[in-house]
């Protein structure tokens, strides 16, 4: 497929990559066998960090960089870590005790920690042992000293901006490469500038304002599932599309069972911003505990704290197939996803399909 029939070839030129579309980083699902068929395919794979102890990054990156020569991005947060606050944590265990009795465990025991590990100079020196092309962040930026090491590593480096106002700090603060991500995206917002989550911008009204206020070629992501999706992205002015909810559907998505029946089932049409699961706004198939206690609640102890006490209740519920208590991250336009594809034939099914959409009768 020749790359320069795309509109916009700056982010092909940028990361050395053949597609202009992303497997988004979503840390569970997404393990070494993903990233490296969407790699292969021609697109880029992206490698999810925050959720691996530093081992587990080195074991992943060892299989991917085995496998593949082709370029590969790895995504890390860059949140800071709160300080305990006794008081919240116990109101909000008090809030979920009525669950633990119904589920016969005991609501005073010990509850598991419940972290993400935010960018720091150990992960910046895994970055410059395996050199990855692209390194993207959630969440902002890190500090500039760590920054200048991953360009310094030859990286190119991305991350996601929820408004014009955080697209425009990114290109001064350093970044090669902006991702509008829509609100219509699953899994984590990329907010860091504010935290007025009810402001939050869909993508086709975010993405062209975005590509007008900066220089940096832009990334559509957010409700985009299929090739409609990705056309109408490069029609606005993306030059490259970030795509999470379809890869979820491919045999090479690490799934639990209940969050795997809620994809494939009628739920997966009614998504919801929560802050339940770990404390930040994250976008979700709606369940039990997000109808009975709000999708949004000022309970909830600081990111990424939260998930602790959550966490027995999804030990004993899981194995019975109940997803009432669980995070299942999914994006609006999850139901478009084409199914029945391995990650690598549905990234080159994508860009195929986009293409003849864009240009009609000119074929791919």
């Amino acid at each position: 497929m020749d790359k320069k029939i795309w509109p916009d070839t700056r982010i092909q030129a940028l990361f050395g990559i053949e597609l202009p579309i992303i497997q988004a980083p979503m840390a569970g699902p997404t393990q070494h066998e993903m990233v490296i068929a969407v790699s292969e395919a021609g697109g880029l794979g992206s490698l999810p960090c925050a959720l691996l102890t530093p081992e587990q990054q080195r074991r992943e990156l060892g299989l991917i960089r085995a496998a593949t020569a082709r370029p590969i991005n790895l995504n890390f947060f860059c949140h800071r870590t709160p300080a305990p606050d006794a008081a919240r944590e116990s109101a909000w265990r008090e809030r979920l005790r009525p669950y633990y009795l119904e589920l016969g465990l005991d609501p005073d025991a010990p509850i598991p920690s419940s972290g993400r590990n935010p960018f720091d100079a150990a992960a910046c020196a895994l970055v410059e042992e395996f050199r990855p092309e692209v390194v993207s962040f959630h969440f902002g930026l890190p500090e500039p000293a760590l920054l200048a090491r991953v360009k310094a590593a030859g990286a190119a480096v991305i991350a996601s901006a929820t408004t014009v106002a955080e697209a425009r700090w990114l290109e001064v603060h350093g970044a090669d490469a902006i991702i509008a991500q829509g609100s219509e995206a699953g899994g984590h917002r990329g907010v860091f500038l504010s935290e007025e989550i009810y402001s939050q911008v869909g993508l086709f009204a975010l993405l062209p304002q975005v590509v007008d206020a900066v220089r940096l070629p832009v990334i559509a992501t957010g409700g985009i599932a299929d090739a409609r999706g990705i056309a109408a992205a490069f029609a606005l002015g993306a030059a490259a599309v970030q795509i999470g909810s379809a890869y979820l559907y491919t045999p090479e998505a690490k799934l639990a069972a209940p969050h795997r029946a809620a994809l494939e089932g009628p739920d997966a049409e009614t998504t919801a911003l929560t802050n339940l699961f770990t404390g930040r706004p994250a976008r979700g198939i709606v369940n039990r505990v997000m109808r009975e206690l709000g999708p949004m609640s000022t309970l909830p102890p600081a990111f990424p704290t939260a998930g602790g006490a959550l966490a027995p209740l999804r030990a004993a519920s899981e194995p019975q197939g109940s997803g009432d208590f669980m995070s299942l991250w999914s994006g609006q336009a999850a139901p478009l996803s084409p199914r029945g594809l391995g990650s690598g034939e549905l990234t080159r099914r994508l860009a195929q399909e986009a293409l003849a959409r864009m240009y009609p009768g000119a074929g791919a």
